[in-house]
């Protein structure tokens, strides 16, 4: 009779410490210092943190510009159609806003920015940003895609464009094997953004056309999306064949979604801007909230989102870009059921994830915040 011995290898144990190497930068130095030192070299050099340089600043249609960034080494990359948001310091503060960019290389990408009225950020990057200014870069985010074999309809309205921009450069970089149309809205011709370029991609690309639609110029201004025939000449694919991605502010979203969403073979869309508030009889009144880890009890309008109404009794939760696309502002729902103020659908299952930028509670609500 014998015992059998197993003998391992010698690992670490689970609590062991693993220091870095002494030529690591990470064992001597704190990253801020790191940062500081390095940036007196190259502003782009940091220990860990994703940064982005202003290379230069070019006019984008009416009130716009596109700003192309050159970025570090520790931004991990974009897949066409993501958004990331950008870290911009003004006045001693970062502001931080998300946009969608276009990828032109490895560490090269452009955003286009629309100046808005009484926005600090949107008016400073379209006017005022010079080159070698310096920003914050988060990682990429969102899953708006277009189907790779499938007929697709984009539906963009103003600054909505650019996710479309991305998509179809990245699409048209192989030959498109179904068709693609772009309907793309704006207020007047002048104000269409990277015309000239859509137009050259659909003269090389037989299966895509660009339509531009200015609603509020000519002798017959073009019909609004929840309108317009969205019919194209020669072309008899039927709708109900379609993949729909539409991107535009909150009420053009919800005009192609009412419009759109049953009958198509696929749906999707992103807003540029905050949902607005419900407005109908389901959505009046207040409901108590309750913030489960200070145990505070607000009360707080039913048909507004969870963010805002935080903000306004001067609690400020982490939130991105506000318009339920990166995900930065959820939090679990410990009871109680809440309304996406884009879709209209509820949810009152517990330990689920709520995007309170587009959620708004419709009873007595309880968050793990």
């Amino acid at each position: 009779m014998y015992t059998q011995l197993c003998v391992r290898p010698y690992s670490a144990p689970m609590s062991a410490v693993v220091r870095p190497s002494l030529l690591s930068p990470y064992r001597w130095l704190s990253p801020s210092l790191f940062d500081f030192w390095a940036g007196q070299l190259n502003p782009l050099w940091t220990l860990r943190e994703p940064m982005a340089r202003l290379v230069r600043r070019e006019p984008a249609g009416e009130g716009a510009a596109t700003l192309v960034l050159r970025c570090n080494r520790h931004w991990a990359g974009m897949r066409a159609g993501q958004h990331v948001t950008l870290g911009v310091e003004l006045e001693g503060r970062v502001l931080r806003r998300s946009y969608s960019p276009t990828r032109l290389g490895r560490r090269e990408l452009a955003i286009t920015v629309k100046a808005v009225d009484g926005g600090k950020v949107s008016q400073h990057l379209v006017a005022h940003a010079k080159p070698g200014e310096l920003f914050r870069l988060d990682a990429a985010f969102g899953d708006f895609h277009m189907p790779a074999a499938a007929p697709v309809l984009l539906l963009a309205a103003g600054s909505g464009i650019t996710p479309m921009r991305s998509l179809l450069r990245d699409a048209c970089q192989r030959p498109l094997a179904a068709p693609v149309d772009l309907f793309y809205w704006e207020r007047s011709t002048a104000a269409f953004q990277f015309r000239d370029e859509l137009l050259a991609l659909a003269a090389a690309h037989p299966n895509l056309r660009v339509h531009l639609l200015a609603t509020r110029e000519g002798d017959v201004p073009a019909a609004r999306i929840d309108s317009h025939t969205l019919a194209v000449t020669g072309d008899d694919t039927p709708l109900a064949q379609r993949h729909v991605l539409a991107c535009g502010p909150d009420g053009f979203v919800a005009a192609a979604r009412t419009r759109l969403a049953q009958q198509v073979a696929g749906f999707q869309a992103e807003a540029i801007t905050p949902p607005a508030a419900l407005s109908d009889a389901d959505s009046l009144g207040e409901v108590a909230l309750t913030l489960a880890r200070s145990g505070r009890r607000l009360i707080v309008p039913r048909g507004r989102s969870l963010l805002e109404s935080l903000e306004a009794q001067g609690i400020a939760p982490k939130h991105g870009c506000r318009m339920g696309i990166c995900n930065s502002c959820t939090c679990e729902r410990v009871s109680g059921t809440t309304r996406h103020l884009r879709t209209g659908d509820t949810q009152s299952e517990t330990a689920v994830p709520v995007r309170i930028c587009v959620s708004a509670p419709t009873t007595d609500l309880t968050l793990d915040l």
